[in-house]
């Protein structure tokens, strides 16, 4: 065929949906966003009398003392009292020189805080940037399939950047599905378009039965959350994007407008007994918006992102997800 244009729907007919398409959600979606949406305004209706907390903001040159509302204010709220430039470039809030937080999480108390960027702090950043990826590599798995191919999420293993790619395992009904190149190529485009429109990533702590509520179509998460739960307090931490719904022990950054560059490199089958069909490691790589790299250095990084990445493989040992707590501390 020398038409690339329809060679290219014909490859998107055979699994994946028209890019029309993208914009339709299916029931269960429907449920997870009405659960979300309720649960959030059931919290924040439980708080009462707001209480005052001060929190002191501190710069590279100055301090700044802030005097912000318990459990409502958020280090971007307190980022808006600072300026543009700082709503902007913050990717994850440092509490009291210890804990990274995630930017849209409620402050319980008084506290000491800074805002991480690009440019400071590589290493926490970095993975906080690698864990973003590898949940909207997620997103992207989740509406991408027509509805006659079953996806189920499974899960993410722990962000590390010298792997070489963020992944995202998935099951597939799809017996030995070889992604063609175009296709990877479409995925690429339709992330980059998501992320354009500078979605905010959300979160909120459940319990463990709404949890299993939620998830209750996944028999994957069903599995998981016990466990998450018992690392985590008994609590198990969502977050959403546009429409997508996720379990994540966080932080994540701010918005997809610090997406820059995003490839989905590869897909992989992976050897796995997992009941219920093939699980299927997707894999990519990405930049922040704020980092400038030549075409020809970027190509070398998307090459070095098609090998399958080492992660622990699910169902080769206890089944756990990469999420057992919400907050970071600095010395994990």
């Amino acid at each position: 065929m020398n038409n690339p244009k329809k060679r290219l729907l014909m490859i998107l007919s055979q699994n994946l949906r028209f890019v029309s398409r993208r914009t339709l959600t299916s029931e269960e979606i429907t449920r997870q966003n009405e659960l979300f949406a309720a649960e959030r305004k059931r919290q924040f209706e439980k708080i009462g009398r707001i209480e005052k907390i001060e929190v002191e903001y501190i710069g590279s040159n100055e301090t700044t003392q802030l005097v912000m509302n318990k459990n409502l204010s958020t280090p971007y709220d307190c980022a808006k009292h600072l300026g543009e430039t700082f709503m902007k470039r913050s990717v994850v809030a440092l509490i009291n020189h210890t804990t990274l937080w995630h930017m849209h999480k409620p402050l319980p108390d008084s506290c000491k805080l800074e805002l991480l960027h690009y440019h400071s702090q590589p290493n926490y950043v970095n993975k906080v940037y690698w864990r973003t990826c590898s949940f909207l590599l997620g997103a992207l798995i989740n509406n991408s399939f027509k509805d006659n191919i079953d996806v189920k999420l499974h899960s993410f293993p722990s962000a590390n950047v010298r792997s070489g790619s963020f992944v995202h395992d998935v099951q597939l009904s799809l017996d030995n599905w070889i992604p063609e190149e175009n296709e990877l190529k479409v995925l690429s485009i339709e992330m980059i378009k998501f992320c354009q429109h500078n979605h905010p990533l959300h979160c909120l702590d459940v319990s463990v039965n709404f949890a299993l509520d939620i998830f209750k179509n996944n028999p994957h998460k069903k599995k998981q959350i016990p466990d998450i739960a018992a690392n985590n307090g008994g609590k198990i931490s969502l977050f959403k994007v546009g429409q997508h719904v996720d379990i994540s022990k966080g932080p994540m950054i701010t918005n997809t407008s610090h997406i820059g560059r995003f490839t989905v490199s590869n897909v992989h089958k992976l050897d796995t007994d997992i009941d219920g069909g093939p699980i299927y490691r997707f894999q990519g790589v990405s930049l922040p918006s704020s980092i400038v790299l030549d075409h020809f250095s970027y190509g070398l990084l998307e090459e070095r992102a098609k090998d399958k990445n080492p992660a622990r493989i699910p169902g080769a040992q206890v089944t756990v997800n990469e999420d057992d707590s919400f907050v970071s501390n600095m010395a994990v």
